[in-house]
């Protein structure tokens, strides 16, 4: 009979030694939803009254403002913006809100991307 030393493999003691790494997967985030903000067009609202809003409340500088502007007078509406759903939404109050304490009829409206 030959003795065989004991190794560290033949221990039996309900440990698994296994090696192989356990990796988790992670569930993907989904980006949240995006939300185009537009300015709409009407026949009250001075052409400088739209320029300083785009400037204020959606930081255009002066050019820019009133390119969308023109694009506002010439096609009816505009997209201004896009954004989360809150700040597309807080952008929307303000604008309207601005609007009516200058009463002017400008409208603002939001919809999804």
């Amino acid at each position: 009979m030959s003795l065989r030393p004991i190794m560290m493999s033949d221990r039996d003691d309900g440990n698994d030694n296994d090696t192989s790494v356990v990796t988790k997967t992670r569930p993907k985030t989904q980006r949240p939803p995006l939300y185009k903000v537009m300015l709409l067009n009407d026949d009250y609202t001075p052409m400088e009254f739209v320029v300083h809003v785009l400037e204020r409340f959606f930081g255009m500088n002066h050019s820019q403002a009133f390119e969308i502007m023109l694009t506002v007078h010439k096609k009816g509406l505009a997209v201004v913006g896009v954004f989360s759903f809150e700040v597309a939404e807080t952008k929307v109050a303000q604008v309207m809100d601005f609007a009516r304490r200058h009463q002017h009829p400008l409208q603002c409206t939001m919809e999804k991307e």
